[in-house]
C-alpha cells in the first residue's frame, strides 16, 4: 500500500505575509475555482494576492488592524482572503460555523469582543439584528449585500477592496508582525456538548500547513475540492497547505452539489473525515449491487492486487467505472477525524485511490501525525509530523502488546490557550508542559501512532474492564447494512451490569422497500453475532437498538455522542 518516497517541493513559508508574496509571484495561474449560480469561475493566484492585501488596506485604513473580526459564510474565495487578511493586516481572524443558532454566534462574538465581520449574502437577513443591536461589532461587511440595504455600519466588500486600492496607490504595504502574537481565536465543535475558544498563534497555522506540506504526497499539479467547512482549522491548515504547494483548489459551494462539483473539478485528491469516506465506499458497493456486479468487483481485487505485486499496475483501467464516479482522476485521499476501517483503507487502494489517515485535534491547529503515503502502516495514523512529538502518558499494558495511555503533544503546532478560561488551561497542560489530548493509544517502536478510544466516552464494564467504544464501531462499519452506529453502554435488569449496546442508524435502501423494522433488526443483530466472534469476549455487542433519524452531527460530520442517550 505504499508508493515510491519522492522530493518534496514546495516553498517554506514564515508567515501569512511570505505566502501572499509566494502567490503574487505565481500570477495568472488558477488558484481557485468556484461555482456562481450554475457556471464556474476562476480567481488567479496573482489575482487572489491583491484582493487579500486591499483588504488589509482597507482594514488599516478604517482602524480594524490589529481588531479581532470575525468571518461567517459558505467557503468562498473571499471567505479565504478576508481571513488571510485579517491576519496579515495584524488583526485576529475569528472563524464562525455557519449552522450556529444566530444567536449563538451572537453570545460568542460578544463574548470575544470581535469589532467586525465578515459575511456572506445567506447571512443578510440574519445579522441584522446584530447591525442595530450587538454590544461589539460595530463594522459589517457583507460578500453579497441585499440591493435595498444601506446602513452606516455597512461596507460591502467591494467597498472595503476599492479603499484599500487607493491606499495601495498611496504606499500601503503588508506590515510584519510577531508571528508568535495571538492570530486566531476558533470555538471548538463540542461533540462532548462543551465549547472552548481556542487560541492559536500566526506560527501554529503555519508550522503545521509546512508540516502537511513535508508529509503528504502532494504537489503543484494537483488538482483538490474543499469540501469541509473553512472555520474547522482542519480545513484551513489544508488550505494554506494547497496555497503553499501552488494547487488549483475547487470549492465546494454545498454537500447537495458536491458530486456536480467533483465532477466539474476532477480532483486528483481530496481531503476528507472519515463520514465521508464511509459514505463514499458505501455508494461504491451499493451502486455494484443494484447493478448485480457487486461480486465481480470482489473478484477483480484480488486479481488487481495479485498483477500490482508482479509490477503491472491495471487498477485504472479495471475499476474505471468506479473512479468515474469521483471525477475519474482522484489517486489519494487525506483522512481525519476518527479512525478508519483498514479493510476499507486495503481496497481503496486496490481501486486505485491511496488513503492516508491523520491525527489532530483544533489544539494543536489541528496536526499531530499523518500515516506517510511511502510507508503506512495499517491502522496507525502515522509518526508525528515535523512540527512536534508526542508521547504515551499513565500508559498500561494494553492487549495489542504495548502499553497504552493518553497521548500528549508538545510543539509549535499547540495552541497558546483557551481564551478567559483558566480552569480548562489548568487541566489542558501537564506540570512539564505536554498537551493533554484526551485520546488514548499506543505507539509502535518505530513512533507509529494507534489510536484506541477517548478517555471521556471510555465505557467501564463491572468487572472493571475499559471499553473505548470507538474500537468496537471500527468493527461495526465493516457490517454494510449499518449506515451509522454509536457503541453505549446501557444497565441491565440488576442495576450492575453494563450490556454493550449497538446503537445503528440501518442502510435502509439495502432492504426491500416496507421490510419491518424487526426483520431489519435480525438481519443485522445476525451480522452483530457473527463479529463477536472476532473480538475479546468483554468487549461484545449483547444488544441492538435502531435508529429512524441519523444522529445529530458537528459540521465536521462527527457524531454528537453525548447526545446518544
Amino acid at each position: 500500500m505504499n508508493v515510491k518516497k519522492n522530493e518534496r517541493i514546495f516553498p517554506k513559508v514564515a508567515c501569512f505575509k511570505d505566502l501572499i508574496a509566494i502567490c503574487s509571484e505565481r500570477g495568472e495561474k488558477a488558484a481557485f475555482t468556484y461555482p456562481i449560480k450554475k457556471e464556474f469561475k476562476t480567481l488567479s493566484y496573482g489575482d487572489f494576492a491583491k484582493k487579500v492585501t486591499a483588504i488589509a488596506a482597507g482594514l488599516t485604513k478604517l482602524g480594524l488592524n490589529g481588531k479581532r473580526i470575525a468571518v461567517i459564510g459558505e467557503t468562498s474565495p473571499e471567505w479565504v482572503a478576508s481571513y488571510f487578511a485579517t491576519i496579515v493586516s495584524g488583526g485576529v481572524i475569528v472563524p464562525m460555523d455557519k449552522e450556529l443558532a444566530i444567536e449563538e454566534i451572537e453570545g460568542f462574538l460578544a463574548g470575544v469582543e470581535a469589532e467586525a465581520i465578515f459575511y456572506s449574502g445567506s447571512f443578510n437577513e440574519k445579522i441584522k439584528n446584530a447591525i442595530e443591536n450587538h454590544p461589539s461589532l460595530c463594522t459589517f461587511i457583507p460578500f453579497n449585500p441585499a440591493a435595498e440595504e444601506e446602513n452606516e455600519k455597512l461596507l460591502p466588500i467591494d467597498s472595503l477592496i476599492a479603499l484599500g486600492e487607493a491606499e495601495i496607490e498611496q504606499g500601503y504595504t503588508l506590515p510584519d508582525r510577531n508571528s508568535k502574537d495571538l492570530a486566531v481565536m476558533l470555538f471548538t465543535s463540542g461533540t462532548t456538548g462543551t465549547s472552548k475558544c481556542v487560541m492559536l498563534c500566526e506560527n501554529n497555522i503555519i508550522a503545521t500547513s509546512n508540516a502537511a506540506c513535508e508529509s503528504v504526497n502532494f504537489s503543484d499539479q494537483d488538482r483538490t475540492l474543499s469540501v469541509l467547512p473553512l472555520h474547522h482549522t482542519y480545513e484551513m491548515t489544508i488550505m494554506v497547505a494547497s496555497l503553499t504547494y501552488g494547487i488549483h483548489v475547487g470549492i465546494n459551494d454545498s454537500l447537495r452539489n458536491l458530486m456536480r462539483n467533483i465532477n466539474e473539478i476532477k480532483p486528483t485528491a481530496l481531503v476528507l473525515v472519515p463520514l465521508f469516506v464511509n459514505t463514499i465506499y458505501k455508494r461504491i458497493w451499493d451502486s455494484a449491487k443494484k447493478k448485480g456486479k457487486d461480486k465481480l468487483l470482489r473478484r477483480m481485487i484480488p486479481l488487481s492486487n495479485a498483477m500490482k505485486k508482479m509490477g503491472i499496475d491495471m487498477r485504472r483501467k479495471l475499476f474505471k467505472s468506479v473512479l468515474e464516479a469521483f471525477g475519474g482522476e482522484l489517486c489519494k485521499i487525506i483522512c481525519g477525524g476518527a479512525p478508519l476501517n483498514p479493510e476499507m483503507v486495503k481496497n481503496f487502494y486496490s481501486f486505485g485511490i491511496q488513503i492516508c489517515e491523520g491525527y489532530g485535534i483544533t489544539e494543536c491547529s489541528p496536526l499531530i501525525s499523518v500515516s506517510p503515503y511511502f510507508k503506512q502502516k495499517r491502522g496507525s495514523v502515522g509518526p508525528a509530523v515535523p512540527c512536534c512529538e508526542a508521547r504515551i502518558a499513565d500508559a498500561a499494558p494494553g492487549d495489542k502488546g504495548y502499553d497504552e495511555g493518553e497521548i500528549q503533544v508538545k510543539g509549535e503546532n499547540v495552541m497558546l490557550g483557551y481564551y478567559n478560561n483558566d480552569e480548562a488551561n489548568a487541566g489542558a497542560f501537564t506540570e512539564d508542559g505536554w498537551y493533554r489530548t484526551g485520546d488514548v493509544g499506543y505507539m509502535d517502536e518505530e513512533g507509529y501512532i494507534y489510536i484506541t478510544g477517548r478517555l471521556k466516552s471510555v465505557i467501564v464494564l463491572e468487572n472493571g474492564k475499559n471499553v473505548f467504544p470507538e474500537e468496537i464501531e471500527e468493527y461495526l462499519e465493516e457490517i454494510e447494512e449499518i449506515a451509522e452506529c454509536v457503541v453505549v453502554g446501557r444497565k441491565g435488569e440488576d442495576g450492575e451490569t453494563v450490556n454493550l449496546t449497538a446503537v445503528v442508524y440501518p442502510n435502509r435502501e439495502l432492504f426491500p422497500e416496507g421490510t419491518a423494522d424487526e426483520e431489519i433488526h435480525k438481519a443485522i443483530y445476525a451480522k452483530i453475532q457473527a463479529l463477536n466472534k472476532k473480538i475479546a469476549s468483554f468487549k461484545k455487542i449483547k444488544d441492538l437498538e435502531l435508529r429512524t433519524e441519523e444522529f445529530e452531527k458537528t459540521t465536521s460530520r462527527k457524531i454528537k455522542r453525548h447526545l446518544v442517550k
